[in-house]
């Protein structure tokens, strides 16, 4: 496993590529609402990144074609933004991620649209609240697992479950670097946690089943029992104290 450690240049562009990602979220956030399309959602945010002087960093990355993941209830993370209208008490999980000067930022948010059910409020809250309990071990001389354990005991007392199929990695120069990042007990210790490592954390929380499927497209996974599910990521940086959670404004 080769962990790349950032230098404080690396980590001031990174920085920079994290801050438009999370202004991009909370542009998507002012246009979430009935009747928008999940492709108009695409535009504008890949109109930000670029007019930011940065890059999609999802568009053509493996063959993936748009610039968000865009994934509406039951699909748990890669939808694929379309003329899909979002609907009254729909929930929608948004996933960017944006190259800057050679470096990536990514994090996702899943946002309710208008008036959504208890259960899925408690979903999006669980979720976010879920990250948040990882990284209190986001700190060095800790070990990576620690924070997956802590992603996976929080959502299961809460009577959700974490998907296995897709985890978080480490982040830099490219999209995807070691460490894979799961959100649920690796059964082993892990990388110990040093100052200069970046983590993409992002736990994804279903309803139901912790089973997914891919659909036909090649992309979209969606759970095997077709309740919802909700994903939520921040690019974290280990410094020689608490964490810096860098996509967050």
């Amino acid at each position: 496993m080769a962990i790349i450690l950032k230098s404080d240049n690396q980590l001031d562009i990174m920085r920079q590529a994290c801050r438009i990602v999370a202004r991009t979220h909370e542009i998507l956030e002012r246009s979430i609402r009935p009747g928008v399309t999940t492709l108009e959602l695409n535009k504008i945010a890949e109109d930000y990144i670029r007019s930011c002087g940065a890059v999609p960093s999802f568009l053509g990355y493996r063959g993936y074609p748009a610039t968000i993941n865009a994934s509406v209830n039951s699909e748990i993370v890669h939808g694929i933004p379309s003329l899909r209208k979002l609907k009254d008490g729909d929930i929608i999980g948004i996933d960017i991620g944006a190259s800057y000067k050679g470096f990536h930022g990514d994090a996702a948010r899943t946002h309710g649209v208008g008036k959504i059910s208890d259960e899925d409020k408690k979903l999006l809250e669980v979720t976010r609240q879920s990250f948040f309990e990882g990284i209190e071990y986001a700190k060095p001389k800790n070990y990576l697992n620690q924070i997956c354990v802590a992603i996976q005991k929080y959502v299961e007392s809460e009577g959700f479950t974490v998907v296995r199929e897709f985890i978080g990695h480490g982040i830099g120069k490219d999209l995807h670097e070691d460490p894979n990042i799961p959100n649920y007990d690796m059964g082993k210790r892990g990388t110990k946690l040093h100052k200069g490592m970046t983590l993409a954390i992002e736990p994804m929380v279903n309803v139901g089943t912790a089973e997914c499927m891919v659909l036909e497209d090649g992309w979209t996974a969606i759970t095997m029992d077709n309740k919802n599910s909700a994903h939520y990521e921040n690019t974290v940086l280990i410094t020689d104290g608490e964490p810096e959670v860098m996509t967050l404004l």
